[in-house]
């Protein structure tokens, strides 16, 4: 119930103190939900765009024309870093939004040529946006395993296409374990069948195509590789931005016929929209163009050898320890630790007692950072107190895997 007013510094004092109870931001020890930069330049420049655009709404492109200009200026750069020649595509509140419209559009394709009931088929450790797609449109979800590797099992793949296979979905990279699945074989598996090819770039879109320019063996994973049809990538990831900024991409001009809005049967006139919301914060919008234009390619090749050289630090420290191991074959500043010698878990809630908030998988058991740059002066001390919880684990505490 909301009570009498009260006074701005009250209500400022309360929210300080309640926020002194959450893992800081800033900190350097929380994973996977924020992606600081530890650059003060770089986070004023974020304050003072939000600032700007604190109380826009970039619902009527009409009447906002420069904020409407400016997304589509994201877009295209995003465009541009994943080689997109044609198609095009919009803004999210986020990679779950982006998954969303990009399952939709392949719905309606896949409707468009008959098929009554579509699949989507994904590998086991594809995002959970997939399973909430297929419960809010009414899609059938087909998962199959993993590979010996931790990516997606082809030929499982191959036999789980089907003439009702909406869209096939590969992961660059995956949450869980940092893997880029065989995105080729995959958008080759769902062309031959007439699918969508949708790739989960959530995660790597903002650092696979800086590994590339840094001269790393990337596999191939964007609009170059043929039957991708659509892309999503988070700004507020290794983009840098705030949250509430994501891309999604389509190769087929087609793509707003299918995923927008547009309705006109009431009194006040048109209305449409390109994704889920109709009014739109105008913050993440302006935040994200000018983060990037401020990085620039050369900011972010730069950014992205930090926190390669700060996973090399933590990797080589996970490896020497010897009881423990990296998941599978990652590429970037994500991965995960496991151990047949060692209940990781109860290694966690050591690190959790140490101030550390690291996530868990439970296939297998293991332990899962993302690294961003404020890690760089971290590192060394992550590594020596992983160490001591390998050494002397907590009591487990944590039941089963938690997602952030």
């Amino acid at each position: 119930m909301i009570g009498h007013g009260r006074t701005a510094v009250d209500l400022l004092t309360e929210l300080d103190e309640r926020q002194a109870k959450e893992p800081s931001v800033h900190g350097g020890r929380l994973f996977s939900l924020v992606y600081p930069t530890a650059r003060d330049d770089l986070e004023q420049l974020m304050v003072e765009v939000n600032n700007r655009y604190l109380f826009g709404n970039a619902l009527n492109p009409f009447k906002f024309k420069e904020l409407a200009a400016l997304e589509k200026e994201v877009v295209g750069m995003v465009g541009d870093l994943t080689h997109l020649s044609g198609g095009g595509g919009c803004m999210t509140s986020g990679g779950t939004e982006s998954i969303l419209m990009s399952m939709l559009t392949n719905r309606e394709r896949a409707r468009a040529r008959g098929v009554e009931q579509p699949e989507i088929v994904i590998p086991r450790s594809a995002h959970p946006a997939y399973a909430k797609a297929a419960k809010y449109f009414g899609m059938k979800l087909v998962q199959v395993p993993l590979d010996h590797t931790y990516r997606a099992d082809v030929k499982a793949m191959a036999d789980a296409i089907n003439d009702n296979t909406a869209v096939v979905i590969a992961s660059a990279f995956s949450y869980p374990f940092g893997v880029v699945d065989p995105v080729a074989e995959i958008a080759a598996l769902a062309k031959d069948r007439g699918a969508g090819c949708h790739v989960d770039a959530c995660i790597g879109g903002f650092v696979l195509p800086f590994l590339e320019a840094l001269g790393h063996d990337v596999p191939p994973w964007d609009f170059r590789v043929d039957g991708v049809t659509e892309i999503s990538a988070d700004v507020h990831k290794y983009g840098y931005c705030p949250k509430g900024a994501s891309v999604v991409l389509h190769d087929d001009p087609d793509w707003f016929m299918y995923q927008g809005f547009v309705y006109e049967d009431w009194p006040s006139g048109l209305y449409g929209s390109a994704a889920i919301a109709g009014a739109r914060p105008a913050a993440p919008i302006a935040t994200a163009w000018a983060v990037m234009n401020y990085l620039g390619v050369d900011g972010y090749v730069e950014t992205t050898r930090q926190i390669m050289d700060v996973a090399r630090i933590v990797r080589e420290g996970v490896e020497s320890i010897g009881s423990i191991e990296v998941v599978g074959d990652p590429i970037g500043p994500v991965f995960a630790m496991s151990s047949s010698a060692h209940d990781m878990f109860a290694v966690g809630d050591a690190m959790d007692d140490k101030g550390w908030h690291l996530n868990r998988n439970g296939e297998p058991e293991s332990l899962h950072v993302m690294l961003s740059p404020v890690h760089a002066g971290l590192a060394d001390q992550l590594v020596a107190d992983l160490r001591d919880s390998v050494a002397n684990p907590a009591e487990r505490r944590e039941g089963a895997a938690r997602y952030s």
